[in-house]
């Protein structure tokens, strides 16, 4: 599972002027359906209804013969669908061609547009909810870059040695280190072994681990997002005491990495960090909930637009799976709402999700059912009043 890089997912919103494809399938991750080709079926036939449409908007035969042997290029290749997860998404033009393996189950569409359609990818892309999983061995170290819906390995094999060995020598196994338990009173481990050489071997755990801080804290200063370390409950006390980036989460998530898949490790970390992150969508909802009607909030698309224009919205909610085609003019901030889309329109809840995120706000996609406001498809709370 790659993670989309904010840079590729600007590069996304940026794109424009020329005849968009963007196309949305659910995809299995193994079983029947990958056998019985299902997936490369679903895609078959979202590009058969975006060839419809852009040879009505009269694109190029050069043009169209170019997305067209890209998107063949996918469907012939049986390898590609056999490393899936659970959707794909597909932005394509006459000089741009990129696809994403994703873990959100799409539903099956495809939009062609002067921009590329990318509000169903906006829970892999939330500032506050990507974090830093730092899988942490004696023998090995991984550091992942995860959301809640992806994550991601990032290299770190030129900034930190890959083992103990390395930093304090390749004698350490013989001096028999054990980590058997931890004291239940301070919660630091306790070494089983033989007086002056467990501390020695206490002090060179302690070098690894900050030879290991050291190498990734450059990193992850750059992003300043939370780290979460993955490690033997031993481990845990010792790595705090070296580690100097100042977003470490306090807890660690349990059990030894060694026996956890790149998945298995998600999964927990995401477990560790549940109620944090609903606190933070409760918290934003609730700061809606009792502003609106205020000039700190608004649920009116004719007030959302001029706002977002203006830098004024912090966090937008979306409801997912629905959709607004019209026009805003920037000029006179007015918006014209059409009952489906056609030649002379785009999609309204597009260009909001794509610009609230170019200006640093936050965006939720949310089921009707959980919208603050459920009577429009669009709330907006606000940064500052007028």
């Amino acid at each position: 599972m790659s993670l989309i890089k904010k840079e590729e997912f600007h590069k996304l919103i940026d794109y424009s002027g020329k005849l968009c494809v963007s196309i949305f399938i659910p995809t299995e991750r193994g079983g029947k359906d990958v056998l019985e080709k299902k997936d490369q079926t679903h895609l078959k036939s979202q590009w058969q209804q975006a060839e419809k449409t852009l040879k009505e908007r009269n694109i190029s035969d050069e043009a169209l013969q170019k997305i067209a042997s890209r998107i063949e290029s996918l469907l012939n290749d049986p390898e590609f669908w056999r490393n899936q997860s659970d959707g794909l998404a597909i932005f394509a033009s006459e000089d741009f061609f990129k696809y994403y393996t994703v873990p959100i189950n799409f539903e099956a569409s495809v939009y062609v547009m002067n921009e590329f359609y990318i509000k169903p990818l906006v829970p892999l892309y939330n500032k506050d909810e990507r974090f830093y999983l730092l899988s942490l061995q004696l023998e090995e170290v991984s550091l992942f870059e995860a959301t809640q819906y992806s994550i991601g390995k990032v290299d770190i094999e030129d900034l930190t040695p890959e083992r103990l060995e390395e930093r304090v020598g390749f004698d350490y196994k013989e001096k028999a280190l054990q980590f058997k338990t931890q004291n239940p009173n301070s919660g630091t481990p306790v070494y089983h072994g033989h007086g002056a050489n467990e501390r020695n071997r206490l002090e060179e755990i302690k070098l690894y681990f900050r030879a290991i801080d050291q190498g990734i804290h450059d990193l992850l200063e750059q992003d300043n997002i939370r780290l979460i370390v993955a490690c033997d409950d031993s481990l845990f006390p010792i790595y705090k005491e070296a580690n100097t980036y100042n977003k470490l989460y306090e807890k660690s998530v349990p059990g030894n990495p060694a026996d956890l898949s790149m998945l298995d490790l998600h999964a927990k970390a995401l477990n560790l960090l549940e109620p944090e992150m609903r606190r933070k969508l409760d918290e934003k909802m609730n700061a809606f909930k009792e502003n609106e009607g205020t000039d700190l909030a608004s649920a009116d698309i004719r007030d959302i637009f001029p706002a977002i224009q203006q830098g004024k919205v912090d966090t937008l909610f979306v409801e997912n799976r629905q959709e607004l085609w019209g026009t805003y003019s920037p000029d006179n901030m007015k918006i014209e709402k059409h009952n489906e889309q056609s030649l002379d329109n785009s999609s309204l809840l597009n260009h909001a999700v794509a610009n609230v995120i170019k200006q640093g706000g936050e965006v939720f996609l949310i089921e009707h059912q959980f919208m603050p406001n459920k009577k429009e498809k669009l709330n907006a709370l606000y940064r500052f009043s007028s």
